[in-house]
């Protein structure tokens, strides 16, 4: 797969099948929306582009806006490239972009810059400045430019959307397994490994102490989770504490991962780590050595469901 950082970057010799769309998590929605994509790119021996933007719209439009996104940009290229997309555009999201009207969108980023022989789109699709333009809208420039439309039904529309809700859901509550079940893989935090205060190699658990730049990044409700990650080339597992500590006097949170059997020096590296289940909410321990032999259980916990897990 080829990433483009503009319409106007994109090359390709052959016409397009483009879909448009956020596509935050790639889940198993997302992946239905991919295959038809895909599939009609191979029929019509033309090349697969997802059309996405950057930042989020309404990070720029509304700007007290929250947003969380459940990938980084980084992270939601990685999951799109698996699913055998020839290419991936993130277009940057401007006020002068947002001001486009529907025809000049159509006509220099579909047609001139992305040689769109087809659309793949929802039912209710909107652009254009202020949003007014709809999918009839484009049929009709799709005659007028020679491109072909198709929609995306309500149904399956609406199955996209259920599925992103309730994805964001469970994950502020910390329901990884609902979350993951309807991502289809594990729900991942990718950083850089930090030097935090050393309180986890005082307690007897040295831990890596992940950084995520991306302030949009939806993070896991506070807990204590089971997880993996691949370093170095190997598997490895270990549990993660989202929180800010409070037994021991923390106030900001941390996303701290202890991992087992290894010793290594992983600071500045970089870790995508995956989540895989949780073991409990994070708690306030009376005292340190509560602390501790909650942690002996965690780490029983954990390795008992990893064990499960090679069997």
């Amino acid at each position: 797969m080829k990433t483009h950082s503009s319409a106007h970057t994109f090359t390709s010799e052959k016409g397009t099948v483009v879909t448009i769309g956020t596509f935050d998590g790639v889940h198993i929605g997302h992946k239905k929306i991919i295959a038809r994509l895909t599939e009609s790119a191979q029929v019509n021996q033309w090349e697969s582009v997802v059309l996405t933007f950057f930042p989020h719209p309404r990070m720029l439009l509304q700007k007290d806006a929250d947003i969380k996104l459940i990938n980084t940009i980084t992270e939601r290229g990685d999951l799109l490239e698996k699913l055998g997309l020839d290419h991936l555009v993130v277009h940057p999201f401007t006020i002068d972009f947002s001001r486009m009207h529907a025809e000049d969108f159509v006509e220099e980023i579909l047609v001139n810059a992305l040689h769109a022989k087809k659309v793949i789109i929802g039912y209710d699709h909107r652009f254009g400045r202020n949003r007014t333009a709809n999918i009839d809208d484009l049929k009709q420039f799709g005659a007028q430019f020679g491109f072909e439309v198709e929609e995306i039904s309500k149904q399956e529309l609406e199955d996209v959307a259920v599925s992103s809700t309730k994805i964001r859901t469970a994950l502020h509550e910390g329901d990884i397994d609902k979350a993951n079940a309807y991502l289809g893989y594990p729900i991942m935090l990718e950083g850089n490994v930090v030097y935090g205060k050393s309180l986890g190699k005082k307690l007897g658990y040295p831990t890596a102490n992940l950084h995520i730049q991306e302030d949009y990044k939806l993070i896991p409700g506070q807990g204590v989770y089971v997880v993996r990650s691949y370093i170095e080339g190997a598997i490895v597992y270990g549990m993660m504490n989202i929180g800010t500590n409070p037994t021991v006097g923390g106030v900001a949170q941390t996303i701290e991962t202890y991992f087992f059997d290894f010793d290594s020096d992983l600071y500045g590296k970089r870790l995508s780590i995956e989540i895989l289940c949780k073991i409990r909410s994070e708690q306030n321990f009376e005292s340190v050595e509560l602390l501790i032999e909650a942690m002996k259980e965690d780490e029983i916990f954990s390795r008992t469901y990893i064990q499960s897990l090679k069997v």
